[in-house]
Protein backbone atom coordinates (compact mmCIF):
# COMPACT_ATOMS: atom_id res chain seq x y z
CA UNK A 1 0.00 0.00 0.00
CA UNK A 2 1.26 3.14 -0.50
CA UNK A 3 2.47 5.56 2.16
CA UNK A 4 0.06 7.95 3.56
CA UNK A 5 -0.71 8.98 7.10
CA UNK A 6 -3.81 7.64 7.23
CA UNK A 7 -2.83 4.48 5.73
CA UNK A 8 0.07 4.28 8.45
CA UNK A 9 -2.77 5.05 11.04
CA UNK A 10 -4.24 1.78 9.99
CA UNK A 11 -1.38 -0.56 10.13
CA UNK A 12 -0.22 0.27 13.38
CA UNK A 13 -3.84 0.11 14.82
CA UNK A 14 -4.26 -3.86 12.93
CA UNK A 15 -2.84 -5.74 16.10
CA UNK A 16 -5.36 -3.92 18.48
CA UNK A 17 -7.61 -4.17 15.83
CA UNK A 18 -6.91 -8.63 15.94
CA UNK A 19 -7.90 -8.47 19.77
CA UNK A 20 -11.26 -6.52 19.36
CA UNK A 21 -12.24 -8.94 17.17
CA UNK A 22 -11.18 -11.60 19.07
CA UNK A 23 -13.50 -10.45 21.91
CA UNK A 24 -16.18 -10.03 19.38
CA UNK A 25 -15.90 -13.28 17.54
CA UNK A 26 -16.36 -15.26 21.24
CA UNK A 27 -19.43 -13.65 21.52
CA UNK A 28 -22.10 -16.68 19.98
CA UNK A 29 -24.80 -13.81 19.13
CA UNK A 30 -26.55 -16.25 16.90
CA UNK A 31 -30.24 -14.00 16.75
CA UNK A 32 -31.86 -17.62 17.39
CA UNK A 33 -32.78 -17.67 21.36
CA UNK A 34 -34.03 -21.39 20.73
CA UNK A 35 -30.25 -21.96 20.22
CA UNK A 36 -28.03 -19.55 21.88
CA UNK A 37 -28.61 -17.39 24.88
CA UNK A 38 -29.73 -14.12 24.32
CA UNK A 39 -27.05 -13.00 26.95
CA UNK A 40 -24.30 -13.88 23.96
CA UNK A 41 -25.98 -11.33 21.36
CA UNK A 42 -26.76 -8.81 24.49
CA UNK A 43 -22.91 -9.11 25.66
CA UNK A 44 -21.97 -8.29 22.04
CA UNK A 45 -24.08 -5.15 21.87
CA UNK A 46 -22.69 -3.81 24.93
CA UNK A 47 -19.00 -4.46 23.67
CA UNK A 48 -19.81 -2.58 20.78
CA UNK A 49 -21.79 0.55 22.44
CA UNK A 50 -18.83 0.30 25.49
CA UNK A 51 -16.37 0.85 22.10
CA UNK A 52 -18.51 3.48 20.53
CA UNK A 53 -18.20 5.29 24.26
CA UNK A 54 -14.50 4.96 24.42
CA UNK A 55 -14.54 6.85 20.98
CA UNK A 56 -16.50 9.53 21.61
CA UNK A 57 -19.69 9.14 20.49
CA UNK A 58 -23.04 10.75 22.28
CA UNK A 59 -26.25 9.07 22.24
CA UNK A 60 -25.00 5.45 22.47
CA UNK A 61 -28.07 3.34 22.93
CA UNK A 62 -28.90 0.12 22.77
CA UNK A 63 -32.67 0.00 20.66
CA UNK A 64 -34.66 -2.80 21.63
CA UNK A 65 -36.23 -3.68 18.09
CA UNK A 66 -39.58 -5.02 17.59
CA UNK A 67 -38.36 -8.59 16.79
CA UNK A 68 -37.18 -8.29 20.45
CA UNK A 69 -33.25 -8.07 19.62
CA UNK A 70 -30.92 -5.22 20.10
CA UNK A 71 -29.51 -2.44 17.77
CA UNK A 72 -26.83 -0.24 18.77
CA UNK A 73 -26.38 2.89 17.98
CA UNK A 74 -24.25 6.21 18.57
CA UNK A 75 -23.72 9.72 16.96
CA UNK A 76 -20.19 11.10 16.51
CA UNK A 77 -20.65 15.19 15.83
CA UNK A 78 -18.43 16.47 13.07
CA UNK A 79 -17.55 20.06 12.31
CA UNK A 80 -20.79 22.59 12.47
CA UNK A 81 -22.48 22.89 8.92
CA UNK A 82 -20.93 19.20 7.98
CA UNK A 83 -22.39 16.21 5.78
CA UNK A 84 -23.62 13.01 7.79
CA UNK A 85 -22.65 9.62 7.09
CA UNK A 86 -24.73 6.56 8.77
CA UNK A 87 -22.19 3.50 9.03
CA UNK A 88 -23.82 0.21 9.31
CA UNK A 89 -22.71 -3.62 10.25
CA UNK A 90 -24.17 -6.00 12.26
CA UNK A 91 -23.20 -8.04 15.37
CA UNK A 92 -25.21 -11.45 14.87
CA UNK A 93 -24.02 -14.63 12.84
CA UNK A 94 -25.12 -17.18 11.60
CA UNK A 95 -25.05 -20.49 13.73
CA UNK A 96 -21.45 -22.08 13.49
CA UNK A 97 -23.26 -25.27 11.31
CA UNK A 98 -21.13 -28.66 12.43
CA UNK A 99 -18.92 -27.79 14.52
CA UNK A 100 -17.00 -30.48 14.18
CA UNK A 101 -16.18 -29.72 10.68
CA UNK A 102 -14.75 -26.65 11.89
CA UNK A 103 -10.59 -26.87 11.89
CA UNK A 104 -10.34 -24.53 14.71
CA UNK A 105 -13.62 -23.64 17.33
CA UNK A 106 -15.85 -21.11 15.93
CA UNK A 107 -16.08 -18.96 18.42
CA UNK A 108 -12.52 -18.48 18.84
CA UNK A 109 -10.42 -16.05 16.09
CA UNK A 110 -7.17 -17.97 15.13
CA UNK A 111 -4.89 -16.77 12.82
CA UNK A 112 -3.72 -19.37 10.11
CA UNK A 113 -2.29 -19.21 6.54
CA UNK A 114 -2.49 -15.53 6.52
CA UNK A 115 -6.22 -15.13 7.19
CA UNK A 116 -8.43 -14.84 10.55
CA UNK A 117 -10.98 -17.37 11.15
CA UNK A 118 -14.16 -17.44 13.59
CA UNK A 119 -17.43 -17.30 12.53
CA UNK A 120 -18.27 -13.28 12.19
CA UNK A 121 -14.63 -12.49 11.17
CA UNK A 122 -15.81 -11.51 7.77
CA UNK A 123 -19.98 -11.34 8.47
CA UNK A 124 -20.17 -8.54 9.97
CA UNK A 125 -18.22 -8.14 13.14
CA UNK A 126 -15.22 -7.78 10.58
CA UNK A 127 -17.03 -4.83 9.61
CA UNK A 128 -17.41 -3.45 13.06
CA UNK A 129 -13.93 -2.74 13.48
CA UNK A 130 -13.39 -2.09 9.72
CA UNK A 131 -15.44 1.25 10.83
CA UNK A 132 -13.47 1.66 14.22
CA UNK A 133 -10.35 1.47 12.33
CA UNK A 134 -11.37 4.20 9.70
CA UNK A 135 -12.67 6.57 12.38
CA UNK A 136 -9.25 6.01 14.76
CA UNK A 137 -7.34 6.79 11.49
CA UNK A 138 -9.03 10.02 10.59
CA UNK A 139 -9.00 11.18 14.21
CA UNK A 140 -5.29 10.81 14.43
CA UNK A 141 -5.27 12.71 11.33
CA UNK A 142 -6.71 16.26 11.46
CA UNK A 143 -9.92 14.54 12.66
CA UNK A 144 -13.44 13.25 11.48
CA UNK A 145 -15.02 15.68 8.75
CA UNK A 146 -18.26 14.91 8.61
CA UNK A 147 -20.89 13.58 11.30
CA UNK A 148 -20.75 10.08 11.61
CA UNK A 149 -23.94 7.50 12.93
CA UNK A 150 -23.14 4.52 13.04
CA UNK A 151 -25.70 2.11 13.40
CA UNK A 152 -24.85 -2.09 14.35
CA UNK A 153 -28.14 -4.66 13.78
CA UNK A 154 -28.65 -7.86 16.33
CA UNK A 155 -30.71 -10.22 13.95
CA UNK A 156 -30.12 -9.48 10.09
CA UNK A 157 -29.02 -13.10 9.59
CA UNK A 158 -32.61 -14.06 10.67
CA UNK A 159 -33.94 -11.94 8.79
CA UNK A 160 -37.29 -11.11 11.09
CA UNK A 161 -36.83 -6.92 10.38
CA UNK A 162 -36.60 -5.30 13.68
CA UNK A 163 -34.72 -2.67 12.26
CA UNK A 164 -36.21 -2.17 9.54
CA UNK A 165 -39.54 -1.59 11.90
CA UNK A 166 -37.34 0.46 13.99
CA UNK A 167 -36.50 2.84 11.56
CA UNK A 168 -39.78 2.97 10.24
CA UNK A 169 -41.18 3.88 13.49
CA UNK A 170 -38.06 6.46 14.37
CA UNK A 171 -37.45 7.73 10.83
CA UNK A 172 -35.76 10.56 11.99
CA UNK A 173 -32.88 8.35 13.96
CA UNK A 174 -30.53 7.05 11.23
CA UNK A 175 -30.92 10.43 8.36
CA UNK A 176 -27.84 11.08 6.72
CA UNK A 177 -26.47 12.68 3.46
CA UNK A 178 -24.58 9.05 2.56
CA UNK A 179 -24.71 5.50 4.20
CA UNK A 180 -21.94 2.81 3.96
CA UNK A 181 -23.06 -0.66 4.27
CA UNK A 182 -20.40 -2.61 6.07
CA UNK A 183 -21.84 -5.82 4.89
CA UNK A 184 -21.06 -6.67 0.97
CA UNK A 185 -17.68 -7.47 0.13
CA UNK A 186 -14.91 -7.33 -2.71
CA UNK A 187 -15.41 -9.33 -6.09
CA UNK A 188 -12.39 -11.11 -5.44
CA UNK A 189 -9.81 -10.40 -2.56
CA UNK A 190 -7.31 -7.21 -4.04
CA UNK A 191 -9.96 -5.90 -6.09
CA UNK A 192 -12.05 -3.05 -4.72
CA UNK A 193 -15.49 -3.20 -5.43
CA UNK A 194 -19.01 -1.45 -4.41
CA UNK A 195 -21.92 -3.72 -4.56
CA UNK A 196 -24.39 -1.94 -7.12
CA UNK A 197 -27.24 -4.41 -6.70
CA UNK A 198 -28.75 -7.00 -4.07
CA UNK A 199 -31.10 -9.42 -4.69
CA UNK A 200 -34.42 -9.56 -2.29
CA UNK A 201 -35.36 -12.57 -0.68
CA UNK A 202 -38.47 -14.23 1.02
CA UNK A 203 -38.54 -17.05 3.38
CA UNK A 204 -41.78 -19.41 3.27
CA UNK A 205 -43.06 -22.39 5.37
CA UNK A 206 -44.96 -25.02 3.32
CA UNK A 207 -46.87 -27.94 5.27
CA UNK A 208 -48.12 -30.67 3.38
CA UNK A 209 -51.01 -33.27 5.35
CA UNK A 210 -52.87 -36.19 3.85
CA UNK A 211 -53.84 -38.21 6.75
CA UNK A 212 -54.65 -38.69 9.98
CA UNK A 213 -51.98 -40.24 11.35
CA UNK A 214 -49.10 -42.50 9.75
CA UNK A 215 -49.58 -45.78 8.57
CA UNK A 216 -47.22 -49.14 8.18
CA UNK A 217 -45.92 -48.83 4.78
CA UNK A 218 -46.83 -52.31 3.59
CA UNK A 219 -50.34 -52.39 4.84
CA UNK A 220 -51.06 -48.92 2.90
CA UNK A 221 -48.31 -48.34 0.49
CA UNK A 222 -49.62 -47.91 -2.37
CA UNK A 223 -52.62 -46.45 -2.30
CA UNK A 224 -52.57 -43.90 0.76
CA UNK A 225 -51.18 -40.83 -0.82
CA UNK A 226 -47.47 -40.08 1.24
CA UNK A 227 -47.35 -36.66 2.16
CA UNK A 228 -43.45 -36.20 2.19
CA UNK A 229 -43.49 -37.41 -1.38
CA UNK A 230 -46.52 -34.86 -1.91
CA UNK A 231 -43.91 -32.38 -0.85
CA UNK A 232 -41.00 -33.25 -2.86
CA UNK A 233 -43.16 -33.39 -6.21
CA UNK A 234 -43.71 -29.37 -4.94
CA UNK A 235 -40.57 -29.04 -4.34
CA UNK A 236 -39.55 -30.42 -7.81
CA UNK A 237 -41.90 -28.32 -9.64
CA UNK A 238 -39.79 -25.02 -8.46
CA UNK A 239 -36.93 -26.01 -10.67
CA UNK A 240 -36.87 -27.08 -14.59
CA UNK A 241 -34.81 -29.49 -15.97
CA UNK A 242 -31.74 -27.05 -16.05
CA UNK A 243 -32.13 -26.07 -12.32
CA UNK A 244 -33.27 -22.99 -13.24
CA UNK A 245 -35.97 -21.50 -10.76
CA UNK A 246 -39.77 -21.61 -11.87
CA UNK A 247 -42.15 -19.80 -10.09
CA UNK A 248 -45.35 -19.49 -12.14
CA UNK A 249 -45.63 -15.74 -13.30
CA UNK A 250 -42.08 -14.73 -11.85
CA UNK A 251 -40.09 -13.66 -14.59
CA UNK A 252 -36.71 -15.54 -14.46
CA UNK A 253 -34.62 -14.38 -18.00
CA UNK A 254 -32.88 -10.58 -16.52
CA UNK A 255 -29.15 -9.94 -17.40
CA UNK A 256 -26.34 -8.28 -15.68
CA UNK A 257 -24.53 -5.92 -18.29
CA UNK A 258 -21.29 -5.12 -16.18
CA UNK A 259 -18.41 -7.48 -14.31
CA UNK A 260 -19.11 -10.89 -15.86
CA UNK A 261 -18.11 -14.25 -13.16
CA UNK A 262 -16.30 -16.59 -15.06
CA UNK A 263 -17.76 -19.78 -14.73
CA UNK A 264 -14.35 -21.65 -13.54
CA UNK A 265 -14.09 -18.75 -10.85
CA UNK A 266 -17.24 -19.35 -9.43
CA UNK A 267 -16.88 -23.21 -9.69
CA UNK A 268 -13.61 -22.77 -7.57
CA UNK A 269 -15.39 -20.05 -5.16
CA UNK A 270 -18.21 -22.63 -4.79
CA UNK A 271 -15.85 -26.10 -4.41
CA UNK A 272 -18.38 -27.60 -7.11
CA UNK A 273 -17.15 -31.43 -7.18
CA UNK A 274 -15.38 -32.31 -10.13
CA UNK A 275 -18.16 -33.60 -12.39
CA UNK A 276 -20.87 -32.02 -10.93
CA UNK A 277 -22.73 -29.04 -13.40
CA UNK A 278 -23.85 -26.01 -12.59
CA UNK A 279 -27.66 -24.87 -12.82
CA UNK A 280 -29.44 -22.44 -14.63
CA UNK A 281 -29.05 -20.84 -18.05
CA UNK A 282 -27.46 -17.27 -18.83
CA UNK A 283 -24.02 -16.29 -17.46
CA UNK A 284 -23.02 -16.87 -14.17
CA UNK A 285 -23.81 -13.04 -12.86
CA UNK A 286 -27.21 -13.30 -14.17
CA UNK A 287 -27.51 -16.34 -12.59
CA UNK A 288 -26.07 -15.40 -9.22
CA UNK A 289 -27.08 -11.36 -9.09
CA UNK A 290 -30.22 -10.95 -11.05
CA UNK A 291 -32.62 -13.54 -11.39
CA UNK A 292 -34.63 -15.13 -8.68
CA UNK A 293 -33.25 -18.48 -7.05
CA UNK A 294 -34.98 -20.85 -4.77
CA UNK A 295 -33.96 -23.02 -2.02
CA UNK A 296 -35.19 -25.47 0.41
CA UNK A 297 -33.31 -24.84 3.54
CA UNK A 298 -34.91 -27.44 5.24
CA UNK A 299 -37.25 -30.44 5.50
CA UNK A 300 -39.12 -31.83 8.33
CA UNK A 301 -39.65 -35.75 8.17
CA UNK A 302 -38.25 -38.89 9.95
CA UNK A 303 -34.00 -39.28 9.77
CA UNK A 304 -33.24 -42.37 8.34
CA UNK A 305 -31.72 -43.28 11.38
CA UNK A 306 -34.60 -44.51 13.52
CA UNK A 307 -36.57 -44.27 10.08
CA UNK A 308 -40.02 -46.85 10.38
CA UNK A 309 -41.95 -48.62 7.26
CA UNK A 310 -44.59 -45.69 7.37
CA UNK A 311 -46.13 -43.87 5.25
CA UNK A 312 -46.16 -40.00 6.15
CA UNK A 313 -49.27 -38.21 7.55
CA UNK A 314 -47.61 -34.84 7.55
CA UNK A 315 -44.46 -33.02 6.25
CA UNK A 316 -43.16 -29.04 6.19
CA UNK A 317 -40.32 -27.82 4.25
CA UNK A 318 -38.55 -24.58 4.56
CA UNK A 319 -38.25 -22.98 1.29
CA UNK A 320 -35.88 -19.42 0.66
CA UNK A 321 -36.42 -17.14 -2.78
CA UNK A 322 -34.16 -14.65 -3.85
CA UNK A 323 -36.05 -12.34 -5.20
CA UNK A 324 -34.54 -10.18 -8.70
CA UNK A 325 -33.96 -6.12 -8.43
CA UNK A 326 -36.93 -4.50 -9.76
CA UNK A 327 -39.00 -7.75 -8.24
CA UNK A 328 -41.35 -6.55 -5.59
CA UNK A 329 -40.43 -9.36 -2.57
CA UNK A 330 -44.55 -8.95 -1.39
CA UNK A 331 -45.38 -9.95 -5.04
CA UNK A 332 -43.11 -12.54 -5.47
CA UNK A 333 -44.20 -14.16 -1.81
CA UNK A 334 -47.76 -14.13 -3.38
CA UNK A 335 -46.50 -16.10 -6.72
CA UNK A 336 -44.29 -18.62 -4.75
CA UNK A 337 -47.21 -19.34 -1.95
CA UNK A 338 -49.95 -19.71 -5.55
CA UNK A 339 -47.23 -22.08 -7.25
CA UNK A 340 -46.83 -24.21 -4.70
CA UNK A 341 -50.73 -24.53 -4.05
CA UNK A 342 -50.76 -25.20 -7.40
CA UNK A 343 -48.20 -27.58 -7.49
CA UNK A 344 -49.65 -29.90 -4.39
CA UNK A 345 -50.34 -33.30 -5.67
CA UNK A 346 -53.61 -35.59 -5.03
CA UNK A 347 -55.93 -33.29 -3.50
CA UNK A 348 -53.24 -33.06 -0.61
CA UNK A 349 -53.53 -29.92 1.70
CA UNK A 350 -51.07 -27.54 1.66
CA UNK A 351 -50.53 -24.24 3.93
CA UNK A 352 -47.85 -22.16 3.48
CA UNK A 353 -46.37 -19.25 5.74
CA UNK A 354 -44.55 -16.22 5.22
CA UNK A 355 -41.71 -16.36 8.03
CA UNK A 356 -39.48 -13.43 6.62
CA UNK A 357 -39.08 -11.08 4.30
CA UNK A 358 -36.96 -7.96 2.19
CA UNK A 359 -37.06 -6.01 -0.64
CA UNK A 360 -34.07 -6.07 -3.24
CA UNK A 361 -32.13 -3.13 -3.85
CA UNK A 362 -30.16 -1.01 -6.94
CA UNK A 363 -27.60 1.94 -6.26
CA UNK A 364 -27.24 4.98 -8.21
CA UNK A 365 -23.38 4.65 -9.02
CA UNK A 366 -23.32 7.93 -10.40
CA UNK A 367 -23.50 9.73 -7.31
CA UNK A 368 -20.85 11.97 -5.88
CA UNK A 369 -20.45 9.67 -3.57
CA UNK A 370 -19.23 6.67 -5.24
CA UNK A 371 -16.61 9.23 -6.65
CA UNK A 372 -15.52 9.55 -3.49
CA UNK A 373 -15.63 6.12 -3.05
CA UNK A 374 -13.52 5.47 -6.08
CA UNK A 375 -10.95 7.76 -5.43
CA UNK A 376 -10.59 6.15 -2.07
CA UNK A 377 -10.15 2.97 -3.33
CA UNK A 378 -7.77 3.95 -6.13
CA UNK A 379 -5.49 5.22 -2.98
CA UNK A 380 -5.77 2.14 -0.56
CA UNK A 381 -6.01 -0.60 -3.79
CA UNK A 382 -3.14 1.33 -5.71
CA UNK A 383 -3.42 0.00 -9.18
CA UNK A 384 -6.24 -1.31 -9.21
CA UNK A 385 -9.82 1.24 -10.03
CA UNK A 386 -12.87 0.04 -8.15
CA UNK A 387 -15.59 -2.50 -9.60
CA UNK A 388 -19.32 -2.37 -9.20
CA UNK A 389 -20.81 -6.06 -9.10
CA UNK A 390 -23.79 -7.50 -7.69
CA UNK A 391 -24.68 -9.73 -5.12
CA UNK A 392 -26.92 -12.48 -4.86
CA UNK A 393 -27.76 -12.20 -1.11
CA UNK A 394 -29.99 -9.97 0.33
CA UNK A 395 -30.03 -7.21 3.16
CA UNK A 396 -33.60 -6.20 3.53
CA UNK A 397 -32.39 -3.08 5.67
CA UNK A 398 -31.23 -1.15 2.46
CA UNK A 399 -34.54 -0.89 0.78
CA UNK A 400 -36.03 0.28 3.74
CA UNK A 401 -33.59 3.20 4.15
CA UNK A 402 -33.64 3.88 0.22
CA UNK A 403 -37.67 3.92 0.27
CA UNK A 404 -37.68 6.41 4.07
CA UNK A 405 -34.65 8.67 2.40
CA UNK A 406 -35.06 8.63 -1.12
CA UNK A 407 -32.15 11.26 -1.76
CA UNK A 408 -29.74 9.46 0.51
CA UNK A 409 -26.76 7.75 -0.91
CA UNK A 410 -26.17 4.17 -0.43
CA UNK A 411 -22.93 2.61 -0.99
CA UNK A 412 -21.89 -1.09 -0.10
CA UNK A 413 -18.78 -2.72 1.08
CA UNK A 414 -16.94 -5.29 3.10
CA UNK A 415 -14.84 -8.04 4.12
CA UNK A 416 -17.31 -10.75 2.46
CA UNK A 417 -14.82 -11.54 -0.32
CA UNK A 418 -14.93 -15.40 -2.20
CA UNK A 419 -12.58 -16.61 0.17
CA UNK A 420 -14.25 -15.74 3.37
CA UNK A 421 -16.85 -19.06 2.74
CA UNK A 422 -19.14 -16.84 4.88
CA UNK A 423 -22.36 -18.75 6.32
CA UNK A 424 -20.14 -22.03 6.00
CA UNK A 425 -17.85 -24.10 8.51
CA UNK A 426 -14.07 -22.19 8.51
CA UNK A 427 -16.08 -18.34 8.05
CA UNK A 428 -12.52 -16.19 7.51
CA UNK A 429 -11.45 -12.65 7.03
CA UNK A 430 -8.43 -11.39 5.37
CA UNK A 431 -6.66 -8.72 7.39
CA UNK A 432 -5.00 -7.49 4.45
CA UNK A 433 -8.84 -6.09 3.02
CA UNK A 434 -9.65 -5.26 6.59
CA UNK A 435 -7.07 -2.92 6.67
CA UNK A 436 -7.36 -1.86 3.13
CA UNK A 437 -11.07 -1.11 3.47
CA UNK A 438 -10.85 0.70 6.62
CA UNK A 439 -7.92 3.06 4.62
CA UNK A 440 -10.92 3.15 1.63
CA UNK A 441 -13.70 4.40 4.40
CA UNK A 442 -11.20 6.57 5.96
CA UNK A 443 -10.34 8.48 2.61
CA UNK A 444 -13.77 8.39 1.72
CA UNK A 445 -14.97 10.45 4.40
CA UNK A 446 -12.72 12.84 3.94
CA UNK A 447 -13.25 12.56 -0.16
CA UNK A 448 -16.87 13.32 0.43
CA UNK A 449 -16.84 15.81 3.18
CA UNK A 450 -14.40 17.61 0.56
CA UNK A 451 -16.67 17.21 -2.43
Amino acid sequence: MSSNPVAETVASLMPRAKAELTELVAFKSVADFDQFPRSESEGAANWIADALRSEGFHDVALLDTPDGTQSVYGFLPGPEGAKTVLLYAHYDVQPPLDEASWETPPFELVERDGRWYGRGSADCKGGVVMHLLALRALKANGGVPVHVKVIVEGSEEQGTGGLERYAEEHPELLTADTIVIGDAGNFRAGLPTVTATLRGMTLVRVQVDTLEGNLHSGQFGGAAPDALAALIRVLDSLRDEDGSTTVDGLAGDFTWDGLQYEEQAFRDDAKVLDGVELIGSGTVADRVWVRPAVTVLGIDCPPVVGATPSVQAGARALVSLRVPPGVDAAQATKLLQAHIEAHTPWGARVSTEQIGQGQAFRADTSSPAYASMAEAMAVAYPGQEMQSAGMGGSIPLCNTLASLYPQTEILLIGLNEPEAQIHAVNESVSPDELERLSVAEALFLRNYAAS
